[in-house]
């Protein structure tokens, strides 16, 4: 089969969220033809997909006894849905984000077995994602026997970063046996860096904080289109607050919780992973819309302490870089959620970040203040077509 046409699948398994997307490999590259995303699996799923255009092809939610119970039956309807959609076109390669790639990965690989083995050994530095990111890959070569697959990762894009912003403040045999900053979201984060060097050149080679705010949350400074300095360190719990992700904590804190309140290491680690950051605080959501809609103190808080997060980083990524061109935001949060970018961006001028909050209540594509001596722009992140790329680009290289 011609590498240079055909389809190229495209799966993100999160921990109760399968993301599928397809592109038609082309000369030039990927051309998006459809994405989809279910929601909810082992609990209530919710399954939507769109084509390029943005038009519905399903809408469908389970609330019975045939629902897809975990991420390999949830494939197993995506690939029925492909089959009637696709009429007999073959797929030419499959693609996944896979969140850990340890020392050893630091570009896009191919999947054998011992590739899976080796990721396999990561789990514990990312058990809410590592374990569902192989259940996907496994379960695509179930359904696609023989087709080849490609493990892009989070955290390559971040392997460009000095020993300084990698290491702890530990004896170095820690750091030689692998306890490091690796630091996550790559894929979006190359994917923008890109994005704004296609857009200007010379942006693009200067020096970005790009703030990848969602459910997952952290920043990234990134000179000359490189990863120099990200919030992210050992695990995706470091950091900014997330939607229930504490992010960084005194250390103190954890063995305080341990070694006087009795608490068992698995209770701290749920507590830290999915009962913390924005849903913790506000005791309403992880979902800022709804924490805005609530209007309490406890969630007007946790909006003040998750905007003063973010901003006291946003001066420490601008460190790292000796200054700052152009402020980015982008995914959920980022993108939409223009009273907190406002929050955050309050008492930011002395970096030279002023918002146009006309703009920034638009979500225009830039939202700084004219004259601003920072451009501060709002773009749409595509993991999804950055790994359809790596993986097109793994294919054609044999």
């Amino acid at each position: 089969m011609s590498h240079d046409t055909g389809l190229v699948l495209v799966l993100n398994a999160g921990s109760s969220s399968l993301k599928s997307a397809g592109f038609t490999a082309t000369p030039a590259g990927p051309e998006p033809r459809f994405s989809g995303q279910m929601e909810g699996i082992g609990n209530a799923p919710h399954m939507m997909a769109r084509n390029a255009a943005g038009e519905t092809l399903a809408d469908h939610r389970w609330d019975g006894g045939d629902a897809p119970a975990n991420h390999a039956a949830a494939l197993g309807v995506i690939v029925r849905g492909l089959d009637q959609a696709l009429h007999g076109e073959a797929v030419l390669a499959i693609g996944h984000r896979v969140v850990h790639g340890g020392v050893d990965f630091a570009v896009p690989m191919r999947i054998d077995e011992a590739t899976i083995a080796a990721l396999e050994r990561l789990v514990p530095l990312a058990p809410l994602h590592q374990p569902h990111n192989l259940v996907g890959i496994r379960a695509a070569a179930e359904h696609f026997p023989g087709v080849p697959q490609v493990a892009c990762f989070d955290t390559a894009f971040h392997r460009t970063q000095g020993w300084a912003a990698q290491t702890f403040a530990l004896p170095p045999h820690f750091y030689d046996q692998g306890i490091r900053r690796y630091g996550f979201h790559g894929l979006s984060y190359e994917y923008i860096s890109r994005r704004i060097t296609e857009e200007d050149p010379k942006l693009g080679a200067g020096r970005l904080v790009v703030a990848h705010l969602g459910n997952g949350a952290s920043l990234c400074a990134i000179e000359g289109g490189r990863s120099r300095a990200s919030t992210m360190g050992f695990t995706a719990l470091d950091g900014i607050p997330m939607g229930t992700r504490s992010g960084q904590i005194d250390p103190g804190v954890v063995l305080h919780m341990i070694d006087t309140l009795g608490m068992t290491t698995a209770e701290v680690t749920r507590l830290l992973y999915n009962g913390s950051g924005l849903k913790g605080m506000s005791g309403v959501s992880q979902d800022v819309r709804q924490i805005e809609a609530a209007g309490t103190e406890q969630a007007e808080r946790a909006l003040e302490h998750f905007a003063f997060r973010v901003r006291r980083e946003i001066a420490a990524m601008a460190a790292s870089i000796g200054g700052i061109d152009a402020l980015v935001f982008t995914a959920g949060i980022g993108e939409n959620a223009h009273r907190v970018r406002a929050r955050i961006c309050a008492g930011l001028d002395f970096l030279g970040i002023t918002l146009d909050p006309l703009r920034n209540a638009a979500n225009a594509l830039e939202i700084s203040a004219p004259g601003a001596a920072v451009r501060v722009l709002v773009r749409r992140t595509d993991e999804e077509g950055m790994i359809a790329r790596h993986t097109l680009d793994a294919l054609r290289a044999g």
